[in-house]
């Protein structure tokens, strides 16, 4: 039996621009940032897997005989194994192994996903054919067990951000590209509401509606086009859809352009901390006042990160509770006690590299 030992790190990630765009095949602005879950693991003299996660107090057990049968809804660890075995990447020999982590769980920061892109990660170097899988692979097997596997709505922004790190401008038609982006120096505060949220009921929401305006206007006027059409156009089409159905899709466009500008600005470095500052909360203020997504609370830690010298900011995730966070210059601790007095709990977090294996023995 083999007698390395395995650890696999994947960060978090933040959405600073195009949040509930990336499952409408619209680009995102995503960061990994500086909170991880770790996988630390060696291999077993049986068939058998198991897999302990003591920050939550669980564990996992199962064959790798089996891993297809899945006993809950959001089975993945065992979805990846099976995802993984499709893909040629069969396991010998059991694993025991160790979940580790300081990412904010259930609260938009990805920690699920970075816990796949691990998952999935360390699965490939375990294998027979004992390959460090690519980023961009880790992100697509890891989507697939996530996302695929059981049908939900969520998008490949979370896999592509924690695989790949740091600021990447990520395009998902005609096929997934992400492109590097230079971004100012800064500090990240987030600021997690412990309030619970229904990612999946939220996703289901607005994507269904987008998705029906869309299948509306398509029906009606077949070269309307998401991708290309400008606000100046947009009045044309809202003789077809209800106010309320209007204004959603102006705002999905506004996000869009603004995700546009950003990455334009960001690449010719012509933007300034502050406008980005600016341009999060313009970002927050659609996502508030027209998606439905944010909540009082985290309205209020925005406003007093804002207060304390946050430049900007904005909600995190699929929203409806969560986290939010804000771009900071000085005085980070500052804004994270301005946090802790609305209720909530503040990481002060930079920007970080992706995912990484490491082999010892």
């Amino acid at each position: 039996m083999p007698s390395s030992l395995f650890s696999v790190t994947t960060p978090g990630r933040i959405c600073l621009f195009g949040e509930h765009q990336d499952y409408l095949g619209l680009p995102v602005i995503a960061a990994a940032i500086s909170v991880h879950i770790t996988i630390e693991a060696g291999y077993r003299d049986d068939a058998f897997i198991h897999i302990s996660m003591p920050d939550i107090g669980k564990t996992e057990h199962f064959s790798i005989n089996n891993a297809h049968t899945y006993v809950s809804t959001r089975d993945y660890l065992r979805s990846a194994v099976h995802v993984m075995k499709k893909y040629g990447f069969d396991l010998k020999n059991g694993i025991n192994a160790t979940v580790r982590g300081t990412i904010p769980i259930n609260s938009g920061t990805s920690s699920s996903t970075a816990l796949v892109v691990s998952w999935v990660k360390l699965i490939a170097a375990m294998s027979s054919r004992a390959e460090n899988l690519s980023s961009a692979l880790a992100a697509k097997y890891a989507h697939e067990a996530e996302v695929i596997e059981f049908n939900e709505p969520g998008g490949m922004m979370d896999h592509f951000s924690t695989a790949e790190g740091n600021v990447q401008f990520i395009e998902f038609e005609p096929l997934v590209k992400c492109s590097q982006l230079p971004f100012p120096k800064g500090t990240f505060v987030l600021g997690d509401s412990c309030e619970k949220k229904d990612t999946m009921g939220i996703l289901k929401k607005v994507k269904m509606k987008m998705l029906e305006i869309q299948r509306v206007l398509q029906q009606n006027t077949p070269e309307f086009d998401l991708h290309k059409c400008s606000l100046i156009e947009l009045k044309d089409f809202h003789k077809y859809l209800t106010d309320s159905e209007y204004e959603l899709l102006e705002g999905t466009i506004t996000n869009r352009d603004i995700t546009a500008q950003v990455r334009s600005g960001l690449r010719k470095n012509s933007m300034n901390p502050a406008d980005i500052g600016a341009r999060l909360y313009e970002h927050q203020c659609i996502l508030r006042d027209t998606l439905g997504i944010s909540t009082p609370k985290i309205d209020r830690m925005l406003d007093a990160a804002m207060n304390a010298g946050a430049l900007g900011g904005k909600i995190n995730g699929s929203g409806g509770g969560g986290c939010m966070f804000a771009f900071v210059q000085e005085n980070p601790e500052i804004v994270a006690e301005s946090i802790i007095r609305e209720g909530g709990i503040p990481y002060i977090v930079q920007i970080c590299g992706g995912t990484e294996l490491s082999v010892g023995e």
